[in-house]
């Protein structure tokens, strides 16, 4: 979970082509030198590394692991992965997983992999003015594809894969599976009266339709002080100083990958963002008591009842939407249901928009960026004028 995780998972779920990096020119378009070389764009200097591009396909190993030993263990086979060697080693940190004692099955080498069969995950896409991402590349929308329980021995599994369904049968065992080493574990912060908050920033700072609001932290940190009025907060992120502008009143720390995921797993009580890095903690947590995540998850901020996606709906959250309101995980789901049974925008995935549809979905983008730029400018006020106190 870094910046450019998500632009891997993205890319991920049909193939890593050029032209799908190059789709992603809006989010990362500024010019910059390397060596002496000028490039127009992040984008031109990745696309002439090779290894860069491995390496954001490699990030995806990281982000989700659990359904590989379970998956293949329902199939009495073992299990590899694929890249290893560049496992983990992103914009953290190049030293991989070292904080972490992860089995990675059985080594295979390049040719072995390229001879497998292959499984792809569901790819439901709503084409929506809610960003220009969305307008053009479609959000990712999709839920469970149940067939991956029926794959062979010797195949490659290729996608988002972020769905419990696809390890619920094994979560009891995920914390033998995703153990932190005794050395890199830490109970510094664990305690009855402090909730841990996993704020996002990097890439999502500048997306209006990913990057969570004050108000969603400030409405949550008022259920958890329902659950105890003396209850403390400090933010765990990979950008302070995005923490600093959204929460400058509450202690803020990135400390390094690996005491990051620890300080989370040991949490009592959580505040997640839109973010798988916070998931894999919080299903190996010893300690947690009640957490809160963002409903709608990648859409929370623009959605009027889907889920981007419908695979990051977990039970060991309860969900806020935009009002506050509190559902279960379940109650979610039954939501959704619903939801897919009479929306209309529903009935239009994979469809883009044309004609005059087109231009009302532009107008929506255009508006919910103003929007963005507008609540951006308010919080420096408040931040400036004092209206919010910063540590």
């Amino acid at each position: 979970d870094s910046p450019g995780a998500d632009i891997a998972k993205e890319l991920v779920p049909k193939s890593l082509t050029l032209d799908k990096l190059r789709a992603y020119q809006d989010r990362i378009s500024f010019p910059l030198s390397v060596a002496g070389k000028s490039f127009p764009s992040l984008t031109s200097y990745i696309l002439s590394q090779p290894a860069i591009v491995l390496s954001l396909w490699a990030m995806m190993i990281m982000v989700f692991l659990p359904w590989k030993p379970f998956i293949a263990e329902e199939k009495g086979v073992p299990f590899c992965t694929a890249g290893r060697k560049n496992f983990a080693n992103n914009i953290h940190s190049s030293r991989g997983m070292y904080f972490m004692d992860v089995d990675l099955g059985i080594e295979v080498d390049d040719d072995q992999v390229r001879k497998m069969a292959r499984f792809e995950d569901a790819d439901e896409r709503l084409f929506t003015g809610n960003s220009p991402h969305d307008l053009t590349h479609g959000c990712y929308v999709s839920g469970v594809k149940p067939s991956i329980h029926d794959v062979e021995d010797n195949t490659l599994l290729y996608g988002n894969l972020q769905a419990q369904n696809y390890f619920a049968a094994y979560t009891d065992r995920l914390k033998d599976w995703l153990k932190v080493l005794p050395e890199a574990d830490t109970h510094e912060y664990t305690a009855d009266d402090l909730c841990i908050i996993n704020l996002r920033g990097g890439e999502y700072t500048d997306d209006p339709a990913l990057f969570l609001d004050r108000n969603y932290f400030v409405m949550a940190m008022q259920r958890m002080r329902k659950i105890r009025e003396d209850m403390r907060f400090m933010v765990v992120t990979e950008d302070e100083e995005a923490a600093r502008k959204v929460l400058p009143e509450i202690e803020r720390h990135h400390f390094d990958m690996g005491k990051d995921y620890a300080v989370i797993k040991n949490a009592r009580y959580l505040i997640v963002s839109n973010s798988s890095f916070a998931v894999m903690p919080a299903f190996t947590s010893g300690e947690l008591r009640y957490a809160i995540a963002p409903k709608y998850w990648a859409r929370y901020n623009v959605s009027d009842g889907y889920w981007a996606s419908a695979q990051n709906i977990y039970d060991i959250f309860d969900y806020m939407d935009r009002k506050g309101r509190i559902s279960s995980a379940e109650e979610c789901r039954l939501e959704l249901e619903a939801y897919i049974s009479r929306s209309r925008l529903w009935d239009r995935t994979g469809k883009r928009p044309e004609g005059i549809g087109l231009s009302m979905q532009k107008l929506r983008c255009s508006a919910i960026r103003t929007g963005f730029t507008v609540r951006k400018a308010w919080r420096k006020i408040e931040r400036e004028t004092g209206l919010i106190h910063g540590q």
